[in-house]
């Protein structure tokens, strides 16, 4: 494994090319309490400045827990590309509608009722610290490199780890 720490825009850089290819993610809200509030959300975009936006409703559990304590968890993960991205940050709920307008889909249709639906709010996630885990090649080359290292009893190199700070 090799271990690569990046900064500012290059972790930024890695956040965005990240989250936009594995897209789904697990959001945790209320922290500081046990059990969390986890709930599937699908990423709209990473922007210029590394916040990574989604689209929610605004009676949600998680909008509320957001509105008590800004402080969040994402967890991204693809088995089958063996990528996993952990992301802290605070979050901030908008309701600006140029906002919405951008980050609207005809798939958000199945949990809002259009995209001028007054319950839809946006959420802007400011990274403050991240991890990831992401293969230095394909599938098939992992694959022998874990076989090879079997053989050998040495240990393979095949996945890039760091820590990101934006």
């Amino acid at each position: 494994m090799s271990k690569e720490n990046l900064y500012n825009d290059e972790a930024k850089n890695k956040i965005k090319e990240m989250a936009e290819d594995i897209d789904f993610t697990m959001m945790a809200t209320n922290l500081k309490k046990t059990p969390l509030h986890m709930i599937p959300m699908s990423t709209k975009k990473v922007d210029a400045h590394g916040n990574i936006w989604f689209l929610s409703n605004k009676n949600s559990t998680h909008n509320q827990n957001i509105m008590n304590d800004a402080n969040l968890h994402l967890i991204y993960g693809d088995k089958s590309d063996m990528q996993f991205l952990n992301v802290y940050g605070m979050a901030t709920i908008t309701t600006d509608r140029a906002m919405i307008d951008e980050l609207y889909g005809s798939a958000d249709d199945a949990w809002f009722d259009g995209k001028d639906d007054p319950n839809i709010t946006a959420i802007s996630v400011k990274p403050t610290e991240a991890f990831y885990w992401d293969p230095k090649s394909n599938k098939l080359v992992n694959l022998v490199k874990i076989g090879v290292g079997a053989i050998t009893g040495n240990q393979p190199d095949t996945m890039d780890v760091g820590t990101l700070k934006p």
